[in-house]
Formats: structure tokens, C-alpha cells, sequence
């Protein structure tokens, strides 16, 4: 009886414990997943060239969204910015003048000039007569009466072009004028906004929270558009990077809730799946058993929903699914 007893309690035992190997993954228990607070720095720089005046900040400093960590010598752009006002202003009188068109005092002028040819004309007209009933009579030469001639066409000709000044004068600028004048504005006012624009980018400021992690020049120094001055660790938001095999992989779904643990802190913070990455982290061999299958990880991101200065880059995480969250 003895020998049947232990053979029963043996074959009981095999059985369970092949029970439990064909089973799988316990879908009942909570999921324990390891992995890192992400690491995400930025390196700010200038978008202007020149000398560094000042640095506002250290390494381990605090920052804020839009505070100035650094400027640059602006005197350059300062100049640069008085002189496209000044072409804006020539540019502005410019197209005033080609809008207004003549003032009184020029059409004054003109309608005096055609008096003046008239005059001159009359005058022409009649010495040319005079000439003209004398030469008959040999009382004046051929040649006088060809220079009256032509004196009386140069009045003439004196008379229609102080006429057509009349006209012009009236008429002001032409359309095609006061066109180009106002292309010629929009072109100085886009050279000032650039100006603006550059001296503004003389001042650095910080794009997102964060903590400096390292001050990459000085005072004095020369600094182009790609020349970083400071690299900041971004603080807001935490993300969490995890991997999850592919057995389990069902079990975690992007907005599902989670539950984080440090080594450092009995706090525990709380998260949720932000995204899962559709792509294994490795290429499978070309034959894939059923081990191999279980081998393939998946990429998670968690968004740490009330981090705090307990979590840094770099450290790692335990992260607890329930098993009730994980099969909602």
C-alpha cells in the first residue's frame, strides 16, 4: 500500500507539473515588466553667428519654458536694424510722392512754361511775317527769312513740349510707378522684420523645463547657428521605456494603467501605456520554433503621470500591471 501511495502521489505530481508547463503565462497574476526612465536632453544654440556676452546659468540649474540661459553681442544687429528703417522710411516718401503727384507749386510752374512758349511763339510767328513781306521788297536776305523759319518751328516745337509737362504735371505718376514703389516697401519692410528677427535671436532662451547638464562655452567665445551652448535634460514629461515578451505582449495595450517602483524610493508612481511598438526589437531567425517565438521583446513607452524629482534619467523601474488592468 505504501509503494501504490508514493507511485499515486509521483504520477499526481508529474501531472501537474506538465500542467503547468503546456499552460503558458498565468494570465491571473500581475505582470512585472524592467526598464529605464528615459533619457531626453536638448542642445540649445543661437540661430545668429557672433561673440557670446553672457551666460545666465551653471550646470545642475534649474530652467524654465522661456527663460534666458545666454545672449550675444547685439550691437551688430542693432546697426543692421537702424539702417532697414531708414530704407524703409526713403521707401515709404518714395511711394508718397508717387501717390500724391505733383504739388500745386510744379503744376504752377508748368502752366507758367506754357505761357512762356506762347509768348515765344507769337513772338517767332511774327518776325517770321515780318521777314516774309520784306524779302520781296529787298529789304531782308534769304538767309534771315530762313532763320525766322526756323525760329518759328523751334517755338513751335517749345510750345507742344511745355504742354505735354502741363499734362504730365496734372496727370501725376503713372500706375506702373506707384506699383513698383509699393514693391519697394513691402521689400524694406521685409529687410526690417529680418532685422528684427535676428536681433531678437540674439537672446537664448530655454525651450522646456528642465535641469542643465553641461555648459559648452564661455564668455568671449564666437558661436554659430549650430554651435551648442548649453545641453538641458528635459523634465516634463517622464517616459518610461520598457520591454514586454511576446507571450504577454496581449496583455499590454496602449492607455493601459501601471503602477512604477524605484529602487530608491518606496513611492510608487503611476503611469499609463502611452505606445507599443509594432516591430520586434530583433529579426527572428529564419526558422522560428516555438522557443525562439517566446524570445521576441516589444518596445513600451510609459507616460509617468505624478513624477516627481525622485525619478532621473537613466534609472531603472519596476512596473506592475494588475491583472484586472492588464484585461481591460
Amino acid at each position: 500500500m505504501k509503494k501504490l501511495f508514493l507511485v499515486l502521489v509521483f504520477v499526481t505530481a508529474t501531472g501537474l507539473v506538465v500542467w503547468r508547463l503546456n499552460e503558458g503565462p498565468d494570465s491571473n497574476s500581475p505582470l512585472l515588466l524592467y526598464g529605464n526612465v528615459d533619457i531626453r536632453e536638448v542642445e540649445v544654440a543661437f540661430r545668429q553667428s557672433g561673440r557670446l556676452m553672457r551666460l545666465e546659468l551653471e550646470e545642475g540649474q534649474a530652467v524654465t519654458p522661456g527663460m534666458v540661459v545666454a545672449e550675444l553681442d547685439d550691437q551688430p544687429l542693432r546697426d543692421s536694424l537702424s539702417r532697414a528703417q531708414a530704407e524703409l522710411g526713403e521707401a515709404n516718401a518714395a511711394l508718397d510722392k508717387s501717390v500724391h503727384g505733383s504739388r500745386p507749386q510744379e503744376i504752377a510752374r508748368a502752366e507758367a512754361g506754357v505761357r512762356q512758349a506762347e509768348a515765344a511763339l507769337a513772338f517767332a510767328v511774327s518776325e517770321f511775317d515780318r521777314q516774309k513781306f520784306s524779302a520781296p521788297a529787298g529789304a531782308s536776305t534769304r538767309q534771315a527769312l530762313d532763320q525766322a523759319r526756323a525760329s518759328r518751328a523751334q517755338a513751335e516745337a517749345q510750345l507742344e513740349a511745355a504742354r505735354q509737362e502741363l499734362s504730365l504735371a496734372r496727370e501725376g505718376s503713372r500706375k506702373e510707378d506707384i506699383t513698383a514703389a509699393r514693391a519697394r516697401v513691402a521689400s524694406a519692410q521685409a529687410v526690417l522684420d529680418q532685422a528684427k528677427t535676428a536681433l531678437a535671436d540674439t537672446v537664448l532662451t530655454a525651450p522646456s523645463a528642465g535641469i542643465i547638464l553641461a555648459r559648452l562655452q564661455e564668455p568671449g567665445s564666437m558661436v554659430g547657428p549650430t554651435t551648442p551652448v548649453y545641453s538641458i535634460s528635459l523634465r516634463n514629461p517622464i517616459y518610461l521605456r520598457a520591454y514586454v515578451s511576446e507571450p504577454q505582449l496581449a496583455r499590454v495595450v496602449p492607455g493601459t494603467q501601471v503602477e512604477i517602483t524605484t529602487d530608491s524610493s518606496p513611492r510608487t508612481y503611476h503611469g499609463r501605456v502611452g505606445f507599443v511598438s509594432p516591430r520586434a526589437e530583433f529579426t527572428p531567425k529564419s526558422v522560428e520554433t516555438a522557443d525562439l517565438r517566446t524570445d521576441l521583446v516589444y518596445r513600451l513607452r510609459i507616460t509617468v503621470e505624478d513624477a516627481d524629482d525622485g525619478l532621473r534619467q537613466g534609472m531603472p523601474v519596476t512596473i506592475r500591471l494588475d491583472a484586472a488592468t492588464a484585461s481591460q
